[in-house]
């Protein structure tokens, strides 16, 4: 039988490590904390040797280090690939040597009507930048739907594993941090088709909304016995992450909970209450929910879980610690370490939890030590990127597409108005990682739709023009410097295709600043 850890020890503190010479000349910073630079560089994650964890998916690994290596990699060489253009722009045949260096190194080519303007004025810098960020972007979220390269689309076994362990639906909010974008597909390692992800700032979801859910759901299975028949006993399993961070908890925290960590929990699990109350107080206690409360720290990527006992209570005070699981069983054979588990999670509740629930949380907690190995393998134990390092911010509903680790900073809303306090978050960390170096913000605005609906897709695209020009308004400035740019799309969410791009704020006829 493991030792049980005491809950109210904090983590020790690790010494900041220092940072190699960057690639690209640029002086290395000295900490941990840097919102201003990108830490990931190609071939930067080079593999770092070791044993691994007996339970660790070693080939899901590599494949996951692939993916996420052939993204970032696409989004980050831009600059170094404009700059290049950018020493060509007064020599002869200057547009076909753009543009066959544009279609060579990043796959398109770029906007004719932007270099063609080289020889009277400056190259529109800016603007090309925002373009190719775009096209990135676009490039990325074809592939996605077309290849699925996590394997995230329907996985039946997954799903009969959720029904035997008593739940209906998976419903997970994590922060709307670029830092746990990834929280489904690397960090708890689970299809992303079986489960309903919606970020929110500091994991603070709308109740009101995941009520709606709920009815839906609960409709469905009376009405079409979809997932399963209603008389069955299973859940709807609600689930929250927070995020801080182990090495710079004062600072690289959860910026909506102002870098607290106990907060950023309290705050999430009153959410979790604040929803099953308003599903009990419509539709009288029968109506059952379970509630889950995980935390995700952000340099290591290891999770914690807050286990609730039976009868739903859950302690802020007490965890497990994937991490201290990792090194506990590292010596074990398989079938022990996932024995020892399940063992821990059923002592952690105090023995009275379902069985179901034990299987679940084992389950997660299983599929981060891979994760835990997939940043010792390729990232020496933690994060270089510890701050922000996001490559444009996503505005809208939906972005069903994006799960890598700050790739994207998400601002879900209906309404400027009703999102303009993550926005001008977002702007804020922006104006550190691109209008500090002349580079413009780059904003990809998104709103699902359902086909089946009449009339949904145009309702869609009236949200997206109504928000460009509310978002071109609300920072005047940096747009007419050419330092904000809008990509519009939308997505039907009955089919498993890619977004339909509308147009984008590098094309006048689309938005205009007044």
């Amino acid at each position: 039988m493991l030792p049980r850890p005491n809950p109210h020890q904090p983590l020790a503190p690790r010494a900041p490590r220092r940072r190699p010479p960057r690639q690209d000349g640029r002086p290395a910073a000295q900490t941990l904390v840097s919102t201003g630079v990108r830490g990931h560089q190609p071939g930067h994650s080079a593999a770092m040797d070791g044993p691994l964890h007996p339970l660790t998916n070693r080939q899901r690994n590599q494949v996951l280090r692939d993916y996420d290596s052939q993204i970032k990699d696409s989004f980050d060489q831009i600059v170094g690939v404009l700059k290049r253009i950018s020493a060509l722009q007064h020599e002869p045949n200057f547009e076909e040597k753009a543009q066959a260096l544009a279609l060579g190194e990043l796959g398109f080519t770029l906007p004719e009507h932007i270099l063609a303007k080289a020889w009277v004025t400056q190259l529109d810098m800016r603007s090309l930048f925002a373009w190719c960020v775009f096209e990135t972007y676009k490039r990325t979220s074809q592939e996605f739907f077309s290849q699925d390269p996590l394997d995230g689309q329907e996985d039946r076994a997954f799903d009969t594993f959720l029904h035997d362990c008593g739940f209906h639906l998976l419903d997970v909010s994590p922060c709307a941090d670029g830092r746990l974008a990834h929280t489904i597909s690397y960090a708890l390692r689970l299809p992303f088709s079986s489960v309903r992800r919606r970020p929110y700032a500091g994991a603070l979801f709308d109740v009101e909304r995941t009520v709606d859910r709920w009815i839906k759901t609960e409709h469905r299975r009376h009405r079409e016995g979809v997932p399963n028949p209603a008389h069955e006993d299973t859940h709807y399993l609600k689930v929250v992450v927070y995020h801080f961070s182990s090495l710079d908890p004062h600072h690289q925290g959860c910026a909506a909970h102002g870098s607290d960590d106990a907060q950023a929990a309290r705050s999430g699990l009153s959410r979790l209450h604040d929803f099953r109350q308003a599903v009990e107080n419509s539709f009288c206690c029968g109506a059952s929910v379970t509630l889950l409360l995980l935390g995700l720290d952000t340099d290591t990527d290891a999770i914690r879980i807050h286990v609730p006992t039976e009868d739903g209570v859950t302690n802020l005070n007490r965890w497990l610690s994937a991490s201290e699981l990792y090194s506990q069983t590292m010596a074990m054979a398989p079938g022990a370490a996932r024995h020892a588990i399940s063992e821990r999670v059923r002592q952690d509740a105090g023995g009275s939890i379902k069985p179901g629930l034990v299987r679940f949380i084992a389950h997660l907690l299983e599929n981060n030590i891979s994760q835990i190995d997939f940043v010792r393998q390729f990232h020496k134990g933690a994060y270089e990127d510890a701050g922000h390092g996001e490559r444009f911010i996503g505005v809208g509903v939906g972005f069903k597409e994006v799960h890598l680790r700050n790739l994207t900073y998400f601002a879900h809303m209906e309404t400027v108005e009703e999102g303009a306090a993550d926005l001008d978050v977002g702007i804020k960390i922006f104006r550190g990682l691109n209008i500090s170096r002349g580079l413009p913000v780059p904003v990809v605005i998104r709103y699902d739709f359902h086909s089946s609906v009449p009339g949904s897709r145009e309702r869609a695209v009236c949200s997206c023009e109504r928000i460009a020009a509310a978002v071109h308004g609300r920072y005047q400035d940096l747009s007419r410097q050419g330092l904000l740019h809008t990509l519009l799309t939308v997505r039907d969410g009955d089919n498993h295709h890619p977004p339909e791009i509308l147009g984008s704020s590098l094309q006048s006829s689309v938005v205009e600043v007044h």
